[in-house]
């Protein structure tokens, strides 16, 4: 008996069930090993983000900044060493900056409550509402109106921005040109 070629048709029909559950098992697998479990924090990093926060409590800012910072080179691209530092850059008023390290953690974490929930704080007080309001209903969504991120960042709403600094160049006094 003589054999015949299958056709196209006959290879696909043949073919095409395991090549799917094939690149459903990768998919799968992959996914299950690329997903990255909460680790626990260096030893050293911990000691620096406790210091953060004593210098938070004390009101000594930019020691809690350079603390978290010291704790990032540390531990790279750690999630609670991120919002940490930018909730201490926030409260200098670099909302700008903030909003930078909150949406470095968004980008890794978009469920991030605390992270939505800064970022918007940080958008309200430099004036973008649309933006914060945006954050506001992910935030609730994500864990409902009576969440204490969804009320802080309401209240951050309501309150609206805050009083914008000047810059020394922008309060140049006029000259004052008398007569000899």
């Amino acid at each position: 008996m003589m054999r015949t070629k299958p056709s196209a048709k006959d290879m696909l029909m043949r073919y095409t069930p395991a090549a799917i559950a094939l690149s459903l098992l990768v998919a799968v697998s992959s996914s299950a090993i690329l997903s990255e479990p909460s680790e626990a924090l260096d030893p050293r990093a911990a000691k620096l983000m406790s210091e953060g926060r004593t210098a938070v409590s004390t009101g000594k800012l930019q020691a809690a900044i350079d603390a978290y910072e010291a704790a990032l080179t540390v531990e790279p691209g750690n999630v609670s060493v991120l919002v940490a530092l930018a909730d201490a850059t926030r409260r200098t008023g670099m909302q700008g900056k903030a909003v930078h390290y909150y949406r470095m953690v968004l980008d890794s974490d978009p469920r991030n409550l605390d992270a939505l929930a800064g970022e918007g704080v940080a958008l309200a007080e430099k004036g973008a509402t649309e933006k914060a309001s945006r954050n506001l209903a992910r935030l609730e969504t994500l864990c409902g109106n009576s969440c204490a991120a969804t009320e802080k960042l309401a209240a951050a709403i309501a309150k609206g921005p805050s009083p914008r600094m000047v810059t020394a160049e922008a309060v140049t006094p006029k000259p004052i040109v008398s007569e000899n």
